[in-house]
């Protein structure tokens, strides 16, 4: 079959499996608008590395900064094919950044947090040169080693950077919890272990809910529900004929809202997908592009009635090209695994969650009052 059928066939098939990513009957599933179609072969030089989307998503604004991790975020575009003229221009270019505008860098930072960032930046300063070195080298192993603990220097330079929370959430949220900031989690699987990094600047209400249903220990042994290959698999359906969590203080079941922040906007854009929204190809800070992103499931009919259930979603670029894909903007992304990847790829619904545990940022969660 030639490719480009062979695309829109596998194309057509994942938006049925896309539509029905709930617990509503088939019958209740929304029909496919052209507009969500062309979105899906949209494509572009999409970030997939997760860890690179949570570092562009912190909520910083230093263009230095950013230039110096673009320079080195762009060496993956390269190093697979062992393209080594671009590469060593893009250490040329940080190099010059780090050597000429440190102090534009150290200008973001608050004076409690500088003493730290002179050290981060005395460390980038040594790790560069031995890229440099291993560039000229041509050790590929050694340039992407060096490169990961570099870029993972510049993410802490740039969580210096935030101050507070960069928004207000409506007030119609005010009694969910809502994380502000990050949180890291670890997930014990019967495949293996999984590290996950929840993002409460972008998906407050979303990552909250998650980040307080693991403090309550509500996944510990539940099982997953629901696997397809390169596409998804999804856990968190409780025990008995609910579908989500029943609060034991209200007895009611908490319904938690589409929540979907666009680059450039002061907040997120909730309780609608943005295909209501009137908005198409949007840059959106936490994307479907990485393989372990992990979002809300929902009714289909209702954009607000998220509760528990989760999925990760297994990436494939053939069904799903990066770069505004059929799940972009339908869903609410709250984080990424960073670790583990090779467990999730032998997750199916024959497996179950052991233990969810947060080892990082449970002091970003704020609870409602009464």
């Amino acid at each position: 079959m030639p490719i480009l059928p062979k695309l829109l066939a596998s194309l057509i098939a994942l938006v049925f499996s896309v539509l029905s990513l709930t617990w509503a009957a088939p019958s209740q599933a929304a029909e496919l608008s052209p507009p969500i179609l062309l979105g899906a072969l949209a494509q572009g030089n999409a970030i997939t590395d997760p860890n690179a989307i949570l570092r562009y998503a912190l909520p910083i604004d230093n263009d230095t900064v950013r230039k110096l991790q673009g320079a080195l975020e762009d060496i993956s575009n390269h190093i697979r094919a062992k393209r080594w003229p671009p590469i060593a221009k893009d250490v040329r270019e940080a190099n010059v950044v780090l050597s000429l505008r440190s102090d534009k860098i150290l200008a973001s930072i608050p004076t409690t947090g500088q003493t730290t960032a002179e050290a981060l930046l005395a460390d980038l300063r040594s790790e560069l040169s031995d890229l440099q070195t291993a560039v000229e080298a041509k050790d590929r192993e050694q340039v992407t080693t060096l490169r990961q603990s570099a870029l993972a220097k510049i993410g802490q330079l740039e969580q210096l950077m935030v101050v507070g929370f960069p928004y207000d959430v409506p007030a119609d949220y005010g009694t969910l919890p809502q994380l502000k900031g990050r949180a890291t989690v670890a997930m014990e699987t019967t495949q293996g272990p999984l590290t996950i990094v929840v993002d409460g600047y972008s998906a407050p209400v979303n990552a909250g809910n998650f980040i307080d249903l693991v403090q309550r220990h509500f996944y510990d042994g539940l099982p997953f529900i629901r696997s397809e290959d390169n596409f998804v698999v999804q856990a968190g359906d409780p025990d008995g004929p609910e579908t989500g969590f029943i609060d034991p203080q209200t007895q009611a079941y908490r319904a938690i809202p589409l929540e979907v922040l666009v680059k450039g906007e002061e907040g997120p854009i909730y309780g609608m997908t943005l295909e209501d929204a009137g908005l198409y190809l949007p840059e959106l800070a936490l994307p479907f592009n990485a393989y372990g992103a992990i979002a809300l499931a929902r009714p289909d009919t209702d954009p607000n009635g998220g509760s528990s259930q989760f999925f990760f979603f297994k990436f494939d670029s053939e069904l799903t090209p990066p770069g505004f894909n059929l799940m972009d903007g339908r869903y609410s992304v709250f984080g990424y695994v960073v670790q583990g990847k090779e467990t999730l790829e032998k997750l199916t619904d024959k497996d179950k969650i052991i233990s969810a545990t947060v080892v990082e940022g449970a002091d970003n969660l704020v609870l409602p009052q009464g």
